[in-house]
């Protein structure tokens, strides 16, 4: 299972899928298995997982027989019109289907930030507070438990971290490093007052692709 056999996808929501990893199947009646020992939100699909899915959701075992179609980074966003059937038979058969697709990128869609660190106050400028992370990647040498840091699997380097009260997006902050600094002016311009003792703040990290915008987000509520 840790290697990323016994992968498969379910669809937690129409249209939504999370892949989850299984270290145990047991077949308890023909065509049903009872699967436990669970990887949930594999490969960047945390923010899909169904808790639980639907009665009734569409599984897909993902193993070689999976084939990647011929898309390319250009498609994205573009209307595709495509007709499904055998492979021994024409597209013109009879036995295959019309189906309007769209490819959104979300495999390139970056994975969501994790081990967010309570904000502390600087020295050097009263009042600034620091926000830190940890980065994730896509890419499979970020399994290495060798490295250093995860490699980024992105052009640059690239956040926006939403400053939220409840639904509301107080303020926008962008940075090039896993950390930002809030500072001492704009918290009293978007609270009329510091931040301190008490209080909380909600902020919504997000890793930037240059090829599909905002990654996959990470909400926390943050407490002083």
């Amino acid at each position: 299972m840790f290697g990323g056999a016994n992968a498969l996808g379910v669809e937690a929501s129409p249209g939504v899928w999370e892949i989850i990893q299984a270290a145990d199947a047991e077949l308890i009646a023909p065509g049903r298995y009872r699967l436990t020992r669970l990887l949930r939100g594999q490969r960047g699909t945390e923010t899909s997982v169904g808790s639980p899915a639907l009665a009734g959701s569409r599984v897909i075992v993902l193993d070689a027989n999976l084939a990647a179609l011929p898309l390319g980074e250009a498609d994205i966003g573009l209307p595709w019109n495509w007709r499904i059937g055998p492979a021994s038979r024409t597209p013109s058969d009879e036995t295959f289907v019309a189906r309007p697709f769209t490819p959104s990128g979300l495999g390139l869609r970056p994975f969501s930030v994790c081990q967010v660190e309570q904000p502390w106050r600087t020295a050097r400028t009263p009042g600034d507070l620091t926000i830190r992370w940890t980065r994730r990647s896509r890419a499979l040498a970020a399994d290495s438990w060798t490295g250093v840091d995860v490699p980024l699997a992105e052009e640059t380097e690239r956040y926006e971290i939403e400053i939220r009260d409840g639904a509301a997006v107080k303020r926008t902050l962008t940075t090039a490093s896993t950390s930002v600094v809030y500072s001492a002016a704009q918290q009293t311009a978007d609270w009329g007052a510091l931040l301190g003792p008490g209080d909380s703040l909600d902020v919504r990290i997000f890793l930037l692709s240059a090829i599909v915008g905002r990654g996959a987000p990470t909400s926390i509520t943050l407490f002083f």
